[in-house]
């Protein structure tokens, strides 16, 4: 018993020793399954009716294929050094910078996951209801963060296995769901349907709203790339399956919106309020539930890998299975979903800035010490760098809170903040190089 115990828990650690099982069909899958998702759904309901259906769409297009480049890029270096998001980190900032970035990241992880964990519950206890009459949201709620957690447990291999068959899954329903849309609404009318302002949202937000979507996952990509087969694979996997992801479900979260309006419905954050009229509501459910599921899974796995960079010694079943008890309690906190919009800014506020300077490390400073001595090292491998890493990004942080917060710039924060912070870490690094010389010189 114990044997096959240890057999169905995975053995992830975090150095380069991972299966390279990830085909371009899987790799496809995954992205596809992770942002196909009620969050993401919802994301798209912000745009509309403050924007016009076809703008809206346009600007989801343009902010996701932008958004994705980073997303790219990091998960690139996972694939070509074996090694996850966080233990990446080391290089630019340092053992002690990497660990304070771990501990924001699996903060921000666990708040991603009990949104995922509530909206899995709800979507499941309407399911349950609809078929059974009982309802029991917080019952259904833990249920769904324990399958996850039983999911994570099992590792990166059971985590490919679950995505395929989920996207697999959840494509054949949302099909379904946006032919029944099409048959009992008049969604052409979308493409007419004034503007209106209802959440504030102009297009500099929108365009900051979806590429901080993408720049969400940055922290993990290189957490599940690593297991690509090969670069090109690590490219055009992520880059398909997300951007394909983003255009279904947030034009499918637009057009419910906007159908809602038209339809003199309230708006709301559930899709399947506005299908339950003619009998649909139960498989709009099932898709929420398998989306969420899948995010949820992976934001469990990567706040895993996040707790192992800050505590190596761990074996990995041991936070996975903390954090998985963590988000239950966490999900049933009253009115988390009222903060979601603030919650995708706040992500960009904290994310953008850190990775635009390990991407501008990596691409453009130098790629000595990427390698997996980043584990066993104590010290920067002779560039001492964290102090321009966390300067850069401490700048970055706050002129994105000043941007989104304070004073919104009309193009948005995200591409100014993610060129700046990648542009004076890479003036610091110069910098500092030139004067290291000028004094070995002298």
């Amino acid at each position: 018993m114990m044997i096959s115990l240890k057999r169905l828990i995975g053995h992830d650690t975090l150095d380069e020793h991972q299966h390279k099982s990830m085909g371009g069909m899987a790799t496809f899958a995954l992205w596809l399954g992770a942002n196909v998702v009620v969050t993401t759904i919802l994301t798209g309901m912000l745009l509309v009716p403050d924007l016009r259906f076809p703008v809206a769409m346009t600007w989801v297009l343009i902010g996701s294929l932008i958004g994705a480049i980073p997303l790219l890029l990091v998960g690139l270096m996972g694939q070509r050094t074996g090694l996850p998001s966080m233990a990446l980190t080391r290089r630019a900032y340092g053992p002690t910078g990497s660990k304070i970035i771990s501990l924001v990241n699996m903060a921000v992880l666990i708040a991603w996951s009990w949104i995922q964990a509530l909206l899995a519950g709800m979507s499941l206890d309407y399911a349950i209801e609809a078929t059974t009459g009982y309802s029991n949201l917080p019952l259904m709620t833990i249920l769904c963060e324990t399958i996850v957690v039983l999911i994570v447990l099992r590792g990166h291999l059971g985590i490919e296995r679950i995505e395929r068959w989920a996207a697999a899954a959840m494509m054949v329903l949302a099909a379904g769901v946006v032919y029944q849309l099409n048959r009992h609404y008049e969604v052409g009318a979308l493409f007419e349907m004034p503007a209106e302002s209802r959440n504030g949202i102009t297009l500099g937000i929108a365009f900051d709203i979806v590429v901080a979507t993408a720049f969400s996952w940055i922290s993990t990509s290189a957490d599940y790339n690593r297991n690509c087969k090969s670069g090109r694979i690590a490219v055009l996997g992520t880059y398909g399956g997300y951007v394909c992801a983003s255009m279904i479900a947030m034009g499918l979260g637009a057009a419910v919106s906007g159908l809602s309006v038209l339809g003199g419905m309230e708006q709301t954050y559930d899709p399947t309020r506005l299908l339950s009229g003619f009998g649909f509501g139960l498989p709009a459910a099932l898709v929420i539930f398998f989306s969420v599921m899948t995010t949820n899974v992976m934001a469990v796995y990567s706040a895993t890998l996040s707790c192992m960079n800050v505590s190596p010694g761990m074996a990995f079943w041991k936070p996975a299975l903390v954090i998985g008890v963590v988000t239950v309690f966490g999900a049933l906190i009253p009115g988390i979903l009222d903060q979601f919009q603030n919650f995708l800014l706040l992500i960009g506020a904290l994310f953008i800035p850190a990775f635009s300077v390990m991407i501008v490390d990596y691409y453009l400073v130098g790629r000595d010490g990427y390698n997996a001595e980043l584990l066993r090292s104590p010290h920067q491998l002779g560039r001492p760098t964290a102090g321009i890493a966390i300067g850069a990004y401490l700048i970055g942080a706050a002129l994105a809170a000043y941007w989104t917060l304070v004073a919104p710039l009309s193009i948005g924060a995200s591409l100014p903040v993610f060129v700046i912070t990648g542009g004076l870490y890479w003036l610091g690094c110069a910098l500092f190089t030139r004067s290291s010389l000028a004094t070995q010189g002298d």
